[in-house]
This record gives C-alpha cells, structure tokens and sequence, in this order.
C-alpha cells in the first residue's frame, strides 16, 4: 500500500508539466518576455533539488511517511498561493512554497518504493515510481491546454488543490513502519563516491538536455506556430507520454541487457529527439513533430530507471531516504542548469537573429550535450 502511496505522490508532483503549455499566458498577464519567465521554472525546480536530498536524508531518521506528508501540506498551500498570486513576485515565491512541498514528496517515495526490495526487484520498483511520474508529467500538458482556454492560466494550479488534499488525507490513515535500529547518517563519504557521482553526472546532463522542451517548446508551438494551447498541449504531452511508456519496458529489460547499455541507447534516443527538433521551422509538419518529441521522452524513460536503480543500490538500506532524494538532487539540478543555461543561449541570440533560429541552436547545444553524455557513458568502466 505504500509503494502504491508514494507512486500516488510522485503523481500529483509530476502534474506540474501543467505549468509549461502555461507559460505564454502567465508572460501575457506579468508583462515578461519569454526569458523571464524560466524563473517560474527555477525558482520550483530550484527548491525542489535541494528540499528532496535533504528531505530524503531526514526522512531516513524522521520518518519517510512523516516527511512525506509534510510535503503534501506545502503542496497544497503553494498552489493556493499561486493560484491567487497578483503580480509576478508573489507568483515567485508560490513556487517556491510548491518546490519545498514537491522536493519533500520527490525525496521520501524512492525510499517507500524502495522498502523490502531485493536486487531482483528493485528496478521493476524503480520503473512502477517512474511510470507514475511519466503518467503525471503526460496528463498535464492537455490538462493545462483545455484549463488555459477554458479558465485561464490560474486553473492549472486550483485544480491540483483537491489531489495535494486527498494524497494527504490517505497518507493520514497509513502506519509507517519502524525500523529495527536507527539509521546512521549520511555523510559527504557516502555521496563523493564514483558509484554514486557518474550516475549522478550522466543524470545531470540528460534531464538538462530535454528542459529544452520543457522550456521553449511552448513558445514554439503557441506563439511561432499559432496553435491553440490545447492543441499545443497535445502535443506537448508526447514526450512525457514517451517517458511514460519507457519506463516498465526499461524495468524488464535492465536485467536482461544490463543498466549501462540500456542508459546509452536512451541517451541516443534522446540526442537523435532532440537533433530533429532543432531542424524544426514554421512548416515542419505536425506529425514528424510528434514523432521525435515522444523519442526524446522515450529516450529519457529507458535513461532513468537503470539510472536510479543504480543511485539506489549504491546507498545501504538504511540511507534509501538519502538515495533517491540524491537521484533527484541530480535528476533537478540538471533541470535547473538547463532552464538557465538554454534560457540564457535562446535570450542572447534571439535578439541578433530571431527566434526560430535561436530556438534551434538552443535545441543544438542540447542534443549535443547528450549525445557526449552518452558517448561517456559507453566508454566508462562496466558495473558488476
């Protein structure tokens, strides 16, 4: 029933891809230009890299049920928050209240997904979280398009209140489990470790790489292309949809030809995704558009599970907490340096030669990116 809980949870967080189809129309409201508003996306992803390693960590001594429904509660009150905001600023700080409520949950359901595996089953679990977070991440795109024409871009933030409630009200009723001995603390010497920082390091870049998506593929659909924000949306879900899909195939596969092989034929995936859509201009038709925004979800999907399964088995069973909030702290962590360092690429060479332009050598620099990624990840020495 936990495991089932913390699926639930990494569910609900996973809705916030209804933020990104949104982002034009928050622009429109705030008077900001398309580069600003990536502080949507950090201020979020920001808190919530950090809050899911050092949550996870407390949690393996607090309690990871206790943290965790600590995290539905500022969950719920960050989109209230955001919901009502007035002005951009307070919309900020919103955020930040959803990023420390999100971190929390993010932190601790690795851990409850994790309780009582063995090495057998450990990355069927892994792909069951993952699954749930593509799941989220793929509704939310045409949720948010079908909310944003209808009601608005506050919608997208009032409807996640009911779900954030109810994950709380059934994390209430549940018993956590109690240890036989406390757990030893995590220290810098069990994170600077090889077998925790190259995994770390490849996840870092992958999920940099695809916020290019996260990011600008929005203005690329609604403003360039002149498509509804539903239509949009649909669209936009593919990738997730892809990620979503990769993940049980990823489970059952990672045993048979092994996590590395796996992960470099994700990051492949994800590159030849992300190449293509760096072609992309005002004509390109819809349906290759579809295609290769679902491959470089697909591609991340097979990345991720053997990725954490990894992170994971590399922590004792006593410092689960801490290991899946250290997958995350990589997983977003490389989201954050993405928004910023593609937002940043886009801004600069937007205003000397457009966006369509710029748009595509945002998208280079990414395919680019995990393309060497994957290449180091070949080259690098096999796990037993």
């Amino acid at each position: 029933m936990v495991r089932w809980l913390a699926a639930a949870g990494a569910f609900v967080v996973s809705l916030d891809s209804l933020v990104n189809i949104a982002l034009p129309a928050m622009a429109a409201t705030f008077g900001v230009p398309p580069e600003q508003v990536r502080w949507i996306i950090i201020g979020y992803v920001g808190t919530y890299a950090v809050t899911s390693f050092v949550g996870g960590a407390a949690a393996d001594r607090l309690g990871h049920l206790a943290v965790f429904r600590a995290g539905c509660v500022l969950n719920a009150a960050g989109f209230v928050v955001c919901a009502l905001a007035p002005a951009f600023g307070v919309l900020l700080a919103g955020r930040a209240v959803q990023g420390l409520g999100g971190g929390l949950v993010y932190g601790t359901a690795p851990a409850l997904v994790a309780a009582g595996a063995d090495a057998s089953s450990l990355a069927r679990r892994v792909a069951f979280l993952n699954g749930a977070m593509g799941a989220g991440f793929a509704l939310g795109p045409l949720a948010a398009g079908v909310l944003v024409d209808t009601l608005g871009w506050r919608a997208i933030f009032l409807a996640r209140v009911p779900p954030a409630l109810a994950l709380l009200a059934w994390a209430m009723l549940l018993r956590a489990q109690r240890g036989a001995a406390m757990p030893r603390l995590v220290s810098a010497r069990d994170v600077l470790r090889r077998a925790v920082l190259g995994p770390g390091a490849l996840s870092f870049v992958a999920n940099g790489s695809i916020f290019a998506i996260w990011l600008l593929t929005p203005f690329y659909l609604v403003t360039a292309r002149g498509l509804s924000a539903t239509v949009g949306g649909a669209l936009f879900m593919l990738t997730p949809i892809g990620l979503a899909t990769a993940a049980p195939l990823a489970g059952r596969l990672a045993a048979s030809i092994g996590p590395r092989a796996l992960m470099v034929a994700g990051l492949a995936l994800e590159a030849a995704g992300l190449f293509v859509l760096s072609r992309a201009g005002g004509a390109t038709p819809l349906p290759l558009l579809a295609l290769t925004l679902f491959a470089a979800g697909f591609g991340l999907g097979l990345f991720q599970v053997p990725n954490m399964t990894i992170v994971l088995a590399a922590f004792p069973p006593g410092q689960q907490g801490a290991a899946g909030g250290f997958a995350f702290l990589a997983r977003t962590l490389g989201m954050l340096t993405g928004v910023a360092v593609l937002a940043e690429i886009f801004a600069a060479r937007r205003a000397v030669i457009g966006f369509q332009v710029a748009y595509g050598e945002a998208f280079l620099v990414a395919a680019v990116a995990a393309a060497v990624t994957g290449g180091c990840s070949l080259g690098g020495r096999r796990r037993p």
